[in-house]
């Protein structure tokens, strides 16, 4: 199932509105700020699909039956450039178990690139609800293999994968390559993937904008 955020009016499109701004962007701070937002909303609307079981919670006058999550999921990100994102999660989903991977492109210099997994740090996954967020959804290669390197910590019940921006090329590979049991939830989804699998118009690399240029 794809979930299209920016398809209905909300807050969220002037978050996602923000992260594009080339003026906006260039203050990291509120970048940043930005991307957790669009977590946050990502967030609420993921906890609406959850299963909630009716608890007891005593005030000073009394007892109140409040409809709680029956489980926290497990928020997983892919590093550096999901970390804000993952923070808006977090907020909502205080009580969550966490997961970082680390994953990248490593260019040639004929212009190609390869997807490197170096770093997986989880709980036991299996039968757990699993989110997944990572800002860009490009050419979907990187949550793909990030996905199933997940696998060797157990299968998860379920996965969201949140991402503030996708390309359609990135969400169709999405769908091809990974199993039944997979919600998406993106901000907003552009038609256009540059010969260098960069999104257009996009926002630009969403790690360098977050956290600086690398070298």
């Amino acid at each position: 199932m794809v979930n299209i955020l920016n398809q209905h009016n909300s807050i969220l499109n002037r978050f996602v509105a923000e992260i594009r701004d080339a003026v906006i962007q260039k203050d990291r701070m509120r970048f940043r700020r930005n991307l957790e937002r669009i977590g946050e909303v990502a967030a609420m609307e993921i906890s609406r699909k959850m299963v909630f079981e009716t608890k007891e919670v005593i005030t000073p006058l009394g007892i109140a039956n409040v409809p709680l999550p029956k489980e926290e999921p497990v928020l997983a990100t892919i590093l550096r450039a999901g970390l804000p994102l993952h923070q808006g999660l977090l907020n909502y989903f205080d009580h969550a178990d966490n997961a970082f991977i680390s994953a990248y492109r490593k260019h040639h210099k004929d212009g190609s690139f390869d997807i490197r997994l170096e770093y997986l740090s989880a709980p036991d996954l299996s039968n757990r609800l699993v989110i997944l967020s990572d800002p860009m959804l490009a050419t979907g290669q990187s949550i793909v293999m990030t996905y199933k390197a997940m696998l060797e910590k157990g299968r998860p019940a379920h996965t969201h994968i949140v991402a503030a921006l996708a390309s359609t090329q990135g969400v169709e590979y999405v769908k091809k390559h990974l199993p039944q049991g997979i919600t998406l939830w993106i901000g907003a989804v552009d038609e256009e993937l540059t010969a260098q699998s960069y999104i257009v118009p996009g926002l630009g690399d969403a790690g360098d904008l977050a956290f600086g240029e690398k070298s």
